[in-house]
């Protein structure tokens, strides 16, 4: 913008831009400018470059993984061996793009700790684009939402000791190595901590998909077993923990929840039964089956995929999309709920089962019938909890231990908050 209203200046004549001091001056903003274009591109391809490698197209659970993990245990050891990195501390508002204080110098040295940040960035106190890049980076390693804002939950994951880092590593170098063996040619790995979901073909990731699990006092099992079904359209029956933890409580409230809901009741011999027929203060709903029309409401969405399990645990789509984009995703009562499940069914079917694609995936749902599908071959699902591991690009990633099955404590905020 500089430039420009100097070359309009000379332009119009409204500079006397022929005398030599006025050409040197000319000069120089001309340099300054390109510069400052350079700056901004060398940025820019750093900054793509430095967010892209977070990415792998590597999975989560491969032979390899182990000996990443021991290389960044390695790391982590020389880290902790030196001290450790700094406590980063925020003002009333949050850190960001533009920033000028104190605590981003504190910022810029824990993030060149850990290698989120280049050595030459130096300890500037403002929060400029290279910061910004950095932070990003670093949410992106622990599962944050990419924003390059500090806020709470940012600020409380830089906090978490390096010694309590290192031990993850070492405590899921264990759960990886128990995992490194041959999982199959295709397979679908749920990694609850993360809650996320990838599906394997190969030995590269097809698809990521972004998952809600279940809540700490209605956790999502440890277990491995097989995708052998879908549901497209299908009908929910409650199950008896929710119909007594939930169900019962929301009728109580509102005797019209069954109907909003498009809920029915049936004693187990088929038959129908009005809500007026049950006591809602007591269990009595815990003897009939209760079961959710297919529809858009419908509480397993779309579709539902199914696995051999005793926990009746299950896959599914859901009509509750704004979860998908919260940082804190343990929500469910044991279930899976997956992000873009139309990309997940569509490679399930379409590497096991002939004559399915997208477009049959997509118009089976838009009809809304009731239609199971048996694949013809079974794909290996593993539900892991994987709270640390390393990339072959050398990247280390870190999650809250939710279910605290680590031992450290970490088990995250219920919501992710950010300072304002």
């Amino acid at each position: 913008m500089v430039l420009a209203s100097v070359v309009a200046g000379v332009a119009v004549g409204q500079a006397p831009w022929g005398t030599a001091s006025a050409q040197t001056a000319l000069q120089g903003i001309i340099q300054q400018n390109q510069q400052r274009v350079e700056w901004r591109d060398q940025f820019d391809t750093t900054t793509m470059r430095s967010l892209q490698s977070v990415e792998s197209s590597y999975p989560t659970l491969s032979p390899d993984t182990a000996s990443y993990v021991e290389t960044a245990i390695q790391r982590y050891t020389a880290i902790v061996q030196q001290g450790g990195w700094n406590s980063v501390s925020s003002g009333r508002k949050a850190m960001r793009l533009g920033a000028r204080e104190d605590n981003v110098v504190s910022l810029r040295r824990r993030l060149m700790v850990s290698g989120d940040l280049e050595q030459t960035a130096g300890l500037s106190s403002t929060f400029d684009s290279y910061v910004d890049a950095a932070v990003r980076r670093f949410q992106i390693r622990h599962g944050l939402t990419p924003d390059g804002v500090v806020g709470k939950s940012t600020i409380e994951a830089l906090n978490v000791p390096a010694q309590v880092r290192l031990s993850q590593l070492e405590t899921n170098l264990v759960r990886l190595r128990s995992m490194s063996g041959f999982l199959g040619d295709r397979y679908v790995m749920v990694n609850i901590p993360a809650a996320e979901i990838e599906a394997v073909e190969n030995g590269r990731v097809r698809s990521r998909h972004t998952a809600v699990v279940g809540k700490i006092d209605r956790q999502t099992p440890i277990l491995n077993s097989s995708i052998y079904e879908l549901n497209f359209n299908p009908y929910w029956t409650v199950p008896v923990s929710i119909i007594r933890k939930d169900l019962i409580p929301k009728m109580k409230q509102d005797p019209e929840y069954l109907q909003k809901n498009r809920i029915r009741i049936f004693d187990w011999k088929g038959n129908e039964l009005s809500w007026q027929q049950i006591d809602w203060n007591t269990d009595e709903a815990t003897k009939y089956q209760f079961r959710q029309e297919p529809g858009e409401i419908n509480s397993l969405g779309s579709v539902r995929i199914n696995f051999h399990n005793k926990h009746q645990v299950y896959l599914h789509d859901t009509p509750s999309k704004s979860l998908f984009g919260s940082d804190y995703r343990f929500h469910s009562s044991g279930c899976v709920r997956v992000q873009n499940v139309r990309e997940l069914i569509t490679w399930l079917l379409a590497s096991t089962t002939p004559d399915w694609n997208r477009a049959r995936v997509d118009q089976t749902i838009r009809s809304g019938e009731r239609e199971d599908v048996k694949l013809q071959s079974k794909i290996p699902i593993y539900m892991t909890y994987i709270t640390a591991w390393a990339t072959a690009e050398g990247v280390v990633h870190f999650r809250d231990d939710i279910y605290d099955r680590d031992g450290y404590g970490l088990t995250g905020p219920e919501t992710g908050v950010a300072l304002q």
